[in-house]
């Protein structure tokens, strides 16, 4: 194969679902439900240990990781740079919101396009202009 050439993959172009690793599944899964404004009755918990967050377009998955450090001590490694980002057609009330749930603030709004907050496990989230 040329370099710069189109292959065959067997892989699809598509991102199927972004996984967030969490210390405590009940408590991420309701801290997300708050956030976005979700049911908890409708974010069931599977094997102890995986949440499914029922989103518009890509799938969200909390996720305690028990095969890739979920065990230890301190748990699965935090997402130290946001790897997605949520999307809000209403910035300042979306960072104000925020605010209200006492969640920690990373950044306040930059380039009045986008925010970054943390989650109850220390992963960062953008929050962008969608």
């Amino acid at each position: 194969m040329e370099e710069g050439s189109l292959a065959l993959s067997p892989i699809k172009n598509k991102v199927g679902g972004i996984f967030v690793p969490v210390k405590d599944i009940v408590k991420s899964r309701s801290w997300y439900c708050r956030v976005l404004g979700l049911n908890e009755a409708d974010c069931e918990i599977h094997f102890d240990h995986l949440c499914t967050l029922p989103m518009e377009g890509t799938a969200v998955i909390l996720d305690t990781m028990p095969m890739w450090g979920g065990q230890e001590s301190g748990g699965a490694p935090s997402i130290e740079t946001p790897a997605f980002m949520l999307l809000t057609d209403d910035l300042q009330r979306s960072l104000d919101y925020m605010k209200e749930l006492g969640v920690e603030l990373v950044t306040q709004i930059e380039h009045n396009h986008w925010f970054v907050v943390k989650d109850p496990d220390g992963n960062k989230l953008m929050i962008s202009r969608g």
